[in-house]
């Protein structure tokens, strides 16, 4: 069975950073990366990274958030710099096995106010 765990959200304020962890179990993954959804917005992906190391990252996201993953334990993070309050959302982790399968942690709230 397919698990994934996030930690890390929270509320900080702009400028600030937080990291967030997502621990998989249960299966081998190729991408895994973290999406996110604001209320009234459709969810959007923040960052992936091949389980070769190629990551992708959203434009609004450059330069201030960095996705790494740690294979052995099958865990990606995204660590997240200089937070402005537009980075607000529930973020998900997302989880792609080489056979294009997907699955989705439970989200956890990232909020950047002051």
């Amino acid at each position: 069975q397919v698990q994934l765990v996030e930690s890390g959200g929270g509320l900080v304020q702009p400028g600030g950073s937080l990291r967030l962890s997502c621990a998989a179990s249960g299966s081998v993954f190729n991408a895994m990366g973290w999406f996110r959804q604001a209320p009234g917005k459709e969810r959007e992906l923040v960052a992936r990274i091949t389980r070769a190391g190629s990551t992708e990252y959203a434009d609004s996201v450059k330069g201030r958030f960095t996705i790494s993953r740690d294979n052995a334990k099958n865990t990606v993070y995204l660590q997240m710099n200089s937070l402005k309050p537009e980075d607000t959302a529930v973020y998900y982790c997302h989880a792609e096995r080489f056979d294009a399968i997907g699955y989705w942690g439970q989200g956890t709230q990232v909020t950047v106010s002051s």
